[in-house]
């Protein structure tokens, strides 16, 4: 399996984001094309865009809202046992001083590097991308949805 890092560590679902949704985008686009190409059936073709507008925009925030709900309170979690595991106390008053973003990229480096960049997150903060780019060896998450 392929070391993750920066510039690798977005994660697909084929069938979702390359067959699915582009054709869903296809629809749309020949449903719009046809709604001025076919002026005696342009009303059925404006209904055929809208309904194939709203299950675009249904599977995108469905599919997003449910996991990264999920996703964001695991984050959340493995924070505070993970904090818990190198301080031996609560993490609740840094992580209140921490955005999700600034949280979540501290997950992928390693626990030494961890107490670094939170250290320099904490003092200076730094933008989840930046901590990103900050990390030397990465600590993957190749279970991420």
């Amino acid at each position: 399996m392929e070391t993750q890092n920066y510039s690798n560590h977005k994660r697909y679902f084929a069938p979702h984001h390359f067959i699915y949704l582009p054709l869903l985008g296809f629809l749309e686009i020949f449903g719009i094309w046809k709604i001025f190409r076919d002026e005696p059936n342009q009303t059925l073709w404006i209904l055929f865009s809208t309904v194939i507008f709203l299950l675009i925009y249904l599977t995108l925030m469905l599919r997003q809202h449910y996991a990264l709900v999920l996703q964001n309170r695991m984050v959340r979690l493995e924070f505070k046992q993970r904090y818990f595991e190198l301080y031996g106390k609560r993490s609740d008053p840094v992580e209140a001083q921490l955005e999700f973003g600034q949280l979540a990229a501290l997950r992928f480096a390693y626990d030494d590097e961890f107490k670094v960049l939170l250290d320099e997150t904490l003092n200076n903060n730094i933008s989840a991308d930046q901590i990103k780019k900050s990390i030397k060896v990465w600590r993957p998450d190749l279970r991420r949805v």
